[in-house]
């Protein structure tokens, strides 16, 4: 059975590491992209399931990614999780998001989540 595509697009070597192990053991193939600009350039071909995104990115920002991902007709059933340690810089971002959950973000929360947001549950 082939797994959901999850994007993890964190800047931060050790955080995005954390998200990767804990979507894998949520049954995602995962990716990990560390700047803006390249996670719309992967977006633009791939459809992942998934996305974790932080908002503090090199390049472009995290809100931009979300716009790009929520602009694009093939990312349509994607779902995206926002990933930052600042809960008023996510407000704006609510609205777009499936989820904002705030760092530190506990592996098994994460997995627990990302189990949920799986297609098909």
């Amino acid at each position: 059975d082939e797994k959901p595509l999850a994007l993890v697009i964190e800047d931060d070597p050790r955080q995005a590491d954390i998200f990767a192990q804990a979507l894998q053991l949520a049954d995602y193939e995962t990716e990990v992209i560390s700047e803006g600009q390249s996670a719309v350039t992967r977006l633009a071909e791939v459809a992942p399931a998934l996305v974790v995104l932080d908002l503090q990115l090199p390049g472009l920002s995290g809100e931009k990614v979300l716009h790009a991902i929520r602009a694009a007709p093939h990312l349509t059933d994607t779902r995206v999780i926002v990933a930052t340690a600042h809960d008023r810089r996510a407000d704006p971002v609510r609205r777009e998001s499936d989820l904002v959950l705030l760092k530190p973000i506990s592996f098994t929360q994460l997995r627990d989540l990302a189990v949920r947001l799986r297609p098909g549950n």
